[in-house]
């Protein structure tokens, strides 16, 4: 039916008394479980082996951090991915590591030192960057210990840090060759900068948020040629070295080429007409401030403008006069002020709410400054990552977020790469005494003599990340790793770095490893939310640390319920009582399995002929190899949530709430057919466990080796479906599961408890229900009906008749009372939903969705009264 081989010791039978205990403890299994894997070396790569490479790199979380709810759902897709790999024969890799996180560690480690009084500056770089060094040994990193208990199935022996001195060696390479190729130059260019961290940011580390500001209109020039123009940033006029207007603006054609004086100076500023100003928005006149501003810094470049920076790195205003040494803030006040005693404020001051980018990491409000940086010239590169895409060597899933990719790579704009900081790759360029400049390679030695210095800035953290998918290998050095697993299988990771990491990646993989590309499926998941979709965040408050969570229920029961909500490229909510759901559902795995072995359960030889098989064995050896291809189909579609789903169902409601309720008749009476039906249920259970044991691998590793009697789940064969399929037997179930659960619903609705028996009559010849009369009556607790049976009851349902007789089992008298009660309630809320509805004057007054609520109540009231006319109908007479 299935494939059932196992990789190392073959089984042998089990015991006859299983080693389970009652009931299932994470806590006191898992650690174990997951140090006996990597002593095993169940999860190292070997360059040598003869398998096909599958190879999968964390995304490097940072030194400074720890396991939030992001890291597990991702660490979950990821680590469910390699473990199924794994089972299919593949020499897989999960590569781990952390990334050095230049500012963030930078921070870290600066305010220990303010608690200690000291600042960076005091201590000196190298001192400083062996504190850091101290402070990453002894505190950072303690993700790996979180990763061990979520079950990360990484090889830590190929543990590597983007600072470490192979990725350091890989930096220094590829930016000598991107250097050489004139695709690295320096450039003063406008930049995010920082006040408090001191340093130009990439633009993921900008956050936008909705600021209270002041929209200020002032008037440049005097009479008739004045210009208003309008601005929310008043400090930054102080650098103003024109007024532009749109082309074909005709209000101002007269002044286009003329000078204006800039209130509160002594300078004259021109006119120029570019068409970058909208000439719809406020006056259509803005100032052109280049130094302090991306899209100024433009139009000055169009016209040949200057660039006279007012800031220094603090943001404090440096220009002469009477704002000097004034925090940029502070500056904004005054100069409002100074123009409103010259009379140059137009229009009264008003409240203006504007989008404001804050640093990520201290919150300070980013200023646009005017800086000299390192430069990539991207142009080439994201042309080649573009190309990648588009001639199918590389595919994102899900497709539709190929178009966010494009509106990227085919918009870039050049990389600022360099950071004012200390912590992180130096940047390799030397400048001499003369004017030189030279970039030294990895083996370069630096220039000797007097008067010589290296570059102070540090590179981009993104900068060493973007190697990651062949640095981690030993490039440049071609190494056996990096032919064995370069390129990558997949690059699993959220869709919001996309463009900061992942086209990154595919410019500098494309580049170093001559147009080879670093990985040949993108797969984008979405963000991990609280139970009604609200981002996580301390400040809201309901941030949860999953180690919590995993202490309460277990790490299974937090990677099942991430990996039911994993639908590709969606965000994805979580509440406490879903991990909850998911821990009942080990139990019932727990609890089933162990029902199993106490019932004769076993792997122990062949599986018996169909012939030999009844009807409910077939039936669920036929839904079990349609569940495993569905996995896999699920899985080559990285549908976590779908297939999560597909064996939860599979699990509790037909192997647990069916197949072993069926079959309890037949192990109970012994012989043949119950070491049949023990056989069959081994195997569904065997193939069950492997199939869950990706997602959930604590459990599944405790229940199938007690099972089985192998090694370890970790390296067993991943289920294969043998087509085997019979779909008489699924219909013949099917009509089991109607009689089933058809009686049930008319037990509940007569207010019989579950375990209540009651006499019936079966009458089932004819139909495919014969042979399973005995479970029937089983699982709906009928007894035979005696010599004085009346049938009080009468139910058809799939062609059979079932006859009961409740005459003993219930009060009759206080059940028609409630139910006589009840339909009273019921037919006064159709009385009163039909009156409404009959008013003419209320339904042209009353809006639309009230009318609909009535219609709806209407209609629930009209099925309440069908279903309770035939309960009463159905109550025993007398």
């Amino acid at each position: 039916m299935t494939e059932n081989t196992q990789q190392g010791p073959a089984r042998g039978p089990q015991d006859s008394t299983p080693a389970l205990p009652t009931t299932y403890a994470p806590a006191e299994v898992e650690g174990a479980l997951y140090e006996r894997w990597v002593e095993r070396g169940y999860f190292e790569a070997d360059a040598k082996s003869d398998k096909p490479p599958y190879t999968i790199v964390i995304p490097p979380p940072n030194v400074t951090g720890s396991l939030h709810l992001g890291h597990a759902f991702e660490h979950t897709l990821i680590d469910a991915l390699t473990r199924r790999k794994r089972m299919q024969g593949y020499e897989t890799l999960w590569q781990p590591g952390m990334d050095h996180a230049g500012i963030a560690t930078q921070n870290v480690v600066e305010r220990e030192l303010g608690k200690e009084g000291k600042s960076r500056h005091d201590m000196g770089r190298e001192a400083f960057v062996e504190r850091v060094w101290q402070w990453k040994n002894e505190s950072g990193g303690q993700i790996s210990g979180q990763m061990r208990r979520l079950g990360d199935g990484v090889a830590w022996s190929r543990e590597r840090f983007t600072f470490d001195e192979g990725l350091s060696k890989s930096v220094q390479t590829i930016f000598k060759r991107l250097y050489d190729d004139e695709l690295i130059y320096r450039a003063e260019r406008i930049i995010n900068w920082c006040p408090r961290c001191l340093t130009a940011i990439s633009d993921i580390e900008v956050e936008y948020e909705e600021d209270d500001g002041e929209l200020v209109s002032i008037r440049y020039g005097e009479g008739a040629d004045s210009v208003v123009v309008a601005t929310t940033r008043a400090e930054t006029m102080l650098g103003d070295t024109a007024v532009a207007v749109h082309p074909d603006d005709e209000r101002y054609r007269h002044l286009v080429g003329r000078t204006i004086k800039l209130p509160l100076t002594e300078r004259s500023i021109p006119i120029v007409a570019d068409s970058h100003v909208d000439p719809e928005f406020g006056t259509g006149a803005v100032k052109v401030t280049p130094a302090h501003d991306p899209n100024d810094f433009e139009i000055g470049q169009r016209h040949g403008l200057p660039a006279i920076t007012v800031m220094d790195e603090h943001a404090v205003i440096t220009t002469h006069g009477p704002f000097q040494g004034l925090d940029r803030f502070e500056a904004r006040s005054a100069i409002v002020a100074a123009l409103r005693a010259e009379g140059r404020i137009v229009s009264e001051v008003r409240p203006y709410r504007h989008s404001v980018g804050h640093c990520s990491r201290c919150k300070t409000t980013i200023e646009p400054r005017l800086s000299m940086q390192w430069w990539v010239k991207v142009a080439p590169l994201a042309k080649a990552a573009g190309d990648a895409v588009r001639d199918g060597r590389v595919t994102i899933h899900p497709q539709e977020m190929e178009k966010r990719y494009f509106d990227w790579v085919d918009n870039m704009h050049d990389w600022c790469i360099s950071r004012q900081l200390w912590w992180g790759h130096r940047v390799p360029v030397w400048y001499g005494p003369n004017g030189e400049q030279i970039c030294l390679g990895p083996d370069d030695e630096p220039p000797a003599g007097e008067g010589w210095t290296q570059d102070p800035d540090v590179l981009d953290t993104w900068f060493s990340s973007a190697l990651w998918p062949f640095s981690t290998l030993g490039w440049p050095e071609p190494t056996e790793s990096l032919a064995k697993f370069y390129p990558n299988s997949v690059m699993l990771t959220g869709y919001d770095i996309l463009f900061f990491w992942v086209v990154r990646m595919m410019m500098f993989g494309l580049y170093a490893m001559d147009g080879q590309v670093p990985f040949g499926t993108i797969a984008l998941h979405g963000m991990v939310r609280d139970q009604f979709g609200k981002k996580m965040s301390k400040s809201f408050g309901n941030a949860v640390n999953p180690l919590d969570w995993m202490d309460k229920y277990g790490s299974d029961a937090l990677r099942f319920t991430l990996a039911r909500g994993a639908n590709p490229g969606v965000d994805v909510p979580i509440g406490e009582d879903w991990v909850q759901g998911s821990r009942n559902f080990a139990n019932k795995i727990w609890n089933a399995t162990r029902f199993a072995l106490m019932n004769g359960a076993t792997v122990a030889g062949p599986l018996p002929a169909p012939e030999q098989l009844s009807a409910t064995d077939r039936w669920i050896l036929s839904r079990l190899n349609s569940v495993v291809a569905e996995v896999d189909a699920y899985y080559d579609d990285f549908q976590f949530a779908r297939l999560s789903d597909t064996l939860f169902h599979f699990a509790w409601d037909e192997v647990f709430d069916w197949y072993v309720e069926l079959s309890k008749t037949t192990f109970t009476g012994g012989g043949e057919a119950a070491r049949v039906s023990g056989r069959v249920l081994g195997e569904v259970l065997d193939v069950v466990l492997r199939l869950l044991h990706p997602v959930i691998p604590f459990v599944t590793e405790t229940l199938w080796t007690t099972l089985t009697g192998a090694e370890s789940v970790v390296i067993a064969d991943w289920p294969a479906d043998s087509g085997f399929r019979d779909p008489a037997a699924e219909a013949e179930i099917a009509e089991v599961q109607r009689v089933v659960t058809e009686v049930r619903r008319f037990r509940s609705d007569q207010g019989l408890q579950p375990g209540q028996r009651v006499p019936a009559r079966l009458t089932l010849g004819g139909t495919l229900l014969a042979p399973h009369e005995e479970a029937i009556r089983q699982l709906l607790r009928l007894q035979p009906a005696a010599e004085d049976f009346h049938a009080t009851a009468t139910l058809p349902v799939a062609g059979a008749t079932v006859e009961l007789d409740l005459s003993g089992a219930i009060d009759v008298v206080a059940e028609r009372k409630r139910l006589a009660k009840d339909l009273a309630a019921a037919e006064k809320e159709k009385d009163q939903a039909e009156r409404k509805l009959g008013n003419e004057g209320f339904l042209a007054k009353a809006p639309e969705q009230v009318v609909a609520g009535i219609r709806t109540r209407l209609a629930a009231a009209e099925s309440d009264i069908a279903r309770i006319t035939a309960q009463l109908a159905a109550l025993p007479q007398g």
